[in-house]
């Protein structure tokens, strides 16, 4: 489950692309922050992802991710190219069987196209090769008696100057791209009949499988492929309200005024509409705010997230890429998919929930403390939030007035944050 935003210009302040994803995920898993140096590669390397092995590529860039801890790919995430990718779960016609065969999970391929793509179109690119092979497919969760849980993705790519916006069927799919305005994507398919690109013989494919013949009108890519129901639904909980809701959102703050990244902010922290889950088997397990600023701009894009549930609950905090950035250890659980990180937080902190990374413990006690407590933890909570807002004040006046040479308080602002927030939950 997830719900993606996109901003761009002239709707946005700093006429910057903004990015958001809250990622929803099943209550009891661990999202982990995680950053990678760029790095080169021998031909004939191999890149193990969570089910599959893969050719690697001759260089990978810098990137820093929001990931199961158990997984190999990344809900969203971020590379030093200034390229943003989130996923989104939808389910088509096109759902059965096979798609439980391991392959990569939508997850698995952000990562690749981020580690592998210089732009957005290029990342694009990237996606739709590794759609056509191996394909996608394969458990998305790790939960006893919940193996048998699949879904197509959709994808929202973006980089300083443009979005695109990337819906799957197997392995067909559509795509559109956005050059100005607001956009958003759920758990549902949304793009109709405005395709920018496509796979190989989509409608010729469409007609033999049944789904579409030039009687019924124009092609359509949600209603030939879409499995759910186009009834309007008024409950917070269905997807089609939360697409909708969100819509309104990012009308509403692009209304009274540049649509800012504390409206994203805003937005994903909305839980009467649900874009922000709180109760239940799924939960917003980790989100994402970026602000890719115009190449007339000096300044480095900045990337926040959270690390932990609930961004009602939780603070963002900043990343940028460049020489020697990194987030750190804290968000870093022991049981990594990822072996080597993982490993660094072990010598880090030996202890924990099931593993789960040090921010994350410290919120749970927060949270725990807000249900016993309640006046003591919304004190912590102000708290906290007064620290996020002054931290949003430095970052504008950073981004206003950019000067390379202060780089080097940067590149650990992340880790410097994620401590300053876990003594609070002390």
């Amino acid at each position: 489950m997830a719900d993606l935003f996109v901003a761009l210009p002239p709707t946005t302040q700093f006429n910057a692309v903004i990015f958001g994803k809250n990622s929803n995920r099943p209550a009891a898993e661990v999202q982990d922050v995680v950053s990678y140096s760029a790095a080169d590669h021998t031909a004939g390397d191999k890149v193990q992802c969570t089910y599959i092995e893969l050719d690697q590529a001759t260089h990978t860039h810098a990137v820093v991710l929001s990931k199961p801890s158990w997984m190999w790919g990344a809900e969203m995430g971020a590379n030093e190219k200034g390229v943003v990718i989130g996923n989104a779960p939808v389910w088509t016609k096109l759902n059965g069987p096979q798609d439980l065969e391991k392959k990569l999970l939508g997850t698995d391929i952000v990562r690749l196209a981020l580690e592998r793509a210089s732009s957005a179109e290029e990342a694009l690119n990237v996606i739709t090769s590794l759609l056509a092979s191996p394909g996608q497919g394969g458990p998305v969760t790790n939960e006893p008696g919940k193996d048998g849980w699949c879904f197509h993705n959709s994808f929202l790519i973006a980089d300083s100057s443009q979005a695109w916006i990337l819906e799957t069927a197997g392995s067909l799919w559509a795509a559109e791209k956005v050059t100005g305005g607001l956009r958003n994507i759920s758990n549902e398919l949304s793009i109709g009949s405005k395709m920018d690109l496509t796979s190989p013989g989509l409608v010729e494919e469409a007609k033999k499988l049944g789904l579409y013949s030039e009687d019924s009108g124009p092609f359509d890519f949600k209603a030939v492929f879409s499995a759910q129901s186009q009834t309007a639904s008024t409950s917070s909980n269905s997807t089609s309200y939360r697409y909708r809701h969100g819509r309104e959102l990012m009308e509403k703050g692009a209304g009274s005024g540049k649509f800012g990244y504390r409206d994203m902010f805003k937005i994903l922290r909305d839980e009467d509409g649900g874009i922000c889950m709180m109760d239940g088997g799924f939960i917003t397990s980790g989100s994402q705010v970026s602000v890719l600023m115009p190449a007339s701009s000096s300044a480095p894009a900045v990337h926040w997230f959270t690390g932990t549930p609930n961004p009602s609950t939780s603070i963002y905090k900043p990343f940028f890429f460049g020489p020697g950035a990194d987030v750190g250890t804290r968000t870093v659980s022991t049981g990594s998919k990822d072996t080597a990180a993982g490993a660094e937080a072990q010598e880090v902190d030996k202890t924990g929930d099931q593993g789960a990374h040090a921010l994350y413990r410290g919120h749970k006690r927060l949270c725990n403390l807000m249900d016993s407590q309640e006046e003591r933890g919304h004190s912590v909570l102000s708290q906290l939030q007064q620290l996020e807002d002054k931290c949003t004040e430095d970052v504008d006046d950073i981004l206003a007035n950019y000067c390379p040479e202060s780089f080097p308080k940067l590149r650990h602002i992340f880790q410097h944050m994620a401590s300053m927030e876990i003594n609070f939950y002390v």
